[in-house]
């Protein structure tokens, strides 16, 4: 069963949808207890990473998150992925979980903000969630804000947006996409179908 964490800021039924249709149990978890049963977990996230942190602290959540990341596979989505590095500077700044160092800062591009469309990846450290991409393969962004990590070997996708833009991080089993997986067809959907692969 794959827990897709409900914190009150998240985009759930794409994601539920989107492992519905690959064949994964799948539940949304609103309570930090019902981690322990998950085999995999989902963060989603859509707004501001302030509030977003501020919400999972209030939940509870973010100290299961960290309990559980340890046992089992996890995956950031968009903001999901931004709240795994240490911290943002976002809105005056914040911390993150700190479960891949790095931090997260506005995109430095002279190209429109946000960041909205698709765009093709560079592969850069390949991971087990990006097998079968390959360089050039379009996906899906909606943000303004991107990863900075502190270790090159975290860093698995880039895309370009006037700049090199951080599109996928990995360290272990914890990984995070900038982008949509739910929403940028067939390759979105490899990469959900790896991450389920890995719960089994």
């Amino acid at each position: 069963m794959i827990a897709v964490i409900d914190y009150g800021a998240g985009n759930l039924k794409s994601v539920t949808k989107a492992l519905d249709h690959l064949g994964y149990a799948n539940t949304i978890v609103s309570r930090p207890e019902e981690l322990e049963a998950a085999d995999g977990m989902i963060l989603p996230g859509v707004g501001a990473f302030p509030m977003c942190m501020a919400a999972l602290r209030k939940s509870g959540m973010d100290q299961a998150i960290l309990q559980q990341a340890g046992k089992k596979p996890l995956l950031g989505i968009c903001l999901g992925m931004q709240m795994l590095l240490d911290s943002s500077t976002e809105m005056g700044g914040d911390q993150g979980l700190g479960l891949i160092p790095g931090t997260v800062e506005k995109i430095e591009t002279n190209l429109k903000l946000p960041h909205i469309g698709w765009n093709s990846l560079n592969i850069v450290n390949p991971d087990p969630l990006t097998a079968g991409l390959s360089d050039g393969d379009y996906v899906y962004f909606v943000h303004s804000f991107c990863a900075k990590v502190k270790n090159s070997e975290d860093l698995a996708l880039t895309t370009d947006y006037g700049t090199t833009v951080t599109a996928m991080i990995a360290r272990g089993n914890v990984f995070g996409c900038q982008f949509h997986p739910e929403k940028s067809g067939p390759v979105g959907m490899t990469i959900l179908r790896h991450f389920g692969e890995l719960t089994k």
